[in-house]
C-alpha cells in the first residue's frame, strides 16, 4: 500500500463507450512512469454513471496490467446501504488486491454505524480493505479516536484520508503509529502528509504526472526535503488546475491533448472544462522539474 497509486480516469469513446484501448495505454503509462499501483472505478473513474458490464471491461482491462507489472490493484467500492456495499464488495473482490470503500455518505450515520458498516464489509470478503475518509463528499466527519478504531478492524490494512486540509485531527492520526498504510487522497496535500508520516497517496493527478509523483513520494521517503519540497511547489499550481472544475473533466482533456486517451469525453451530469482551465494545467505541466 506505499507509494503513489494512480487514480484512474475511465476513457470514452466520442460515441460514449469504455474505450479499453485507451485505458490500457494510461494504466501502462502510470505504473512506466513510477506509480506503486493503480486504482480503478474510484470517483475519478466516474464508476457511479459505468454500467456493471462496463465495470467489469474496466477491472478486467487494469487487472491485466497489474499482474503484467506485479503491481497491486486497488478498486473503489461501497455505496450508501451496508448490505448494497457488500454486494458490490463481493462482486468486485476477485480481481482486488484490496477494495477502497466510502464512507457511507449523504445519511451521515453515527460512529459506531460506520465502524459495523466496515467491519461488516470486511468480513464478507476476502481482500483487505482501505476506508475512504472524504468528509467534504460523505458529509461525514470522523475524528481522530473514530479513524484509529476503524484501522484497528482485522480486516482494514490502511486508509485514504481526504480530509481537506491538515487539521489537530489528521495530526494525531499521523502521530499515532498504528503501522497501517495512511494514503493521502487529496493531491495538493501529498508530500506535507508525507513529511507528517504518510505512506503514499491515491492521486488523480499521477495519471498525468506520474514520474513528478513518484519523484516527490522518493524524495520524501529519502529525507531529501528540498527535492521533495520542489516537486510539491511545482505540481501545486497543476493540482490547482485540474481540480478548479468538476474532476475528472480537466484531467481527461490534458490526457487527451498527451495521447494518453483518444477523446476527453466524460458522462452526465459532468460538463466538458472551459478550454483556459485546460491551457493553464497543461502550462503547469510543463513546467515540472525532472
Amino acid at each position: 500500500m506505499h507509494g503513489i497509486h494512480a487514480s484512474l480516469v475511465t476513457p470514452f469513446t466520442r460515441s460514449g463507450e469504455v474505450d479499453a484501448k485507451s485505458l490500457e495505454r494510461l494504466a501502462v503509462h502510470c505504473l512506466d512512469g513510477g506509480a506503486s499501483g493503480l486504482v480503478a472505478l474510484g470517483t475519478t473513474g466516474e464508476a457511479p454513471m459505468l454500467s456493471p458490464a462496463e465495470q467489469r471491461t474496466v477491472l478486467e482491462v487494469c487487472r491485466a496490467v497489474s499482474i503484467q507489472h506485479g503491481t497491486p490493484l486497488i478498486v473503489g467500492a461501497g455505496t450508501v446501504g451496508t448490505e448494497d456495499s457488500i454486494q458490490q464488495a463481493r462482486e468486485r473482490a476477485p480481481l482486488a488486491d484490496a477494495l477502497l470503500v466510502v464512507v457511507p455518505y449523504y445519511l451521515r450515520p453515527s460512529d459506531e454505524g460506520v465502524l459495523d458498516h466496515f467491519a461488516a464489509i470486511g468480513s464478507a470478503v476476502d481482500v483487505p480493505i482501505l476506508p475512504y475518509d472524504i468528509p467534504y463528499r460523505t458529509g461525514k466527519h470522523l475524528n481522530a479516536e473514530t479513524l484509529l478504531r476503524l484501522l484497528s478492524l482485522d480486516s482494514v490494512a490502511g486508509l485514504k484520508h481526504c480530509p481537506g486540509g491538515i487539521g489537530q485531527d489528521t495530526l494525531a492520526l499521523l502521530a499515532a503509529g498504528t503501522g497501517k498504510a495512511i494514503l493521502c487522497g487529496d493531491d495538493a496535500y501529498t508530500y506535507p502528509m508525507m513529511q507528517l508520516g504518510a505512506c503514499g497517496a491515491i492521486a488523480a493527478s499521477a495519471c498525468l504526472a506520474p514520474e513528478a509523483y513518484a519523484a516527490m513520494a522518493e524524495a520524501s521517503r529519502n529525507g531529501n526535503t528540498a527535492r521533495g519540497l520542489t516537486f510539491h511547489n511545482a505540481l501545486l499550481p497543476m493540482v490547482e488546475a485540474l481540480f478548479s472544475e468538476p474532476s475528472p473533466a480537466v484531467l481527461k482533456a490534458c490526457l487527451a491533448d498527451a495521447g494518453l486517451i483518444d477523446s476527453a469525453t466524460v458522462r452526465a451530469p459532468l460538463h466538458a472544462p472551459h478550454p483556459t482551465t485546460v491551457i493553464r494545467a497543461r502550462k503547469s505541466l510543463h513546467g515540472l522539474p525532472c
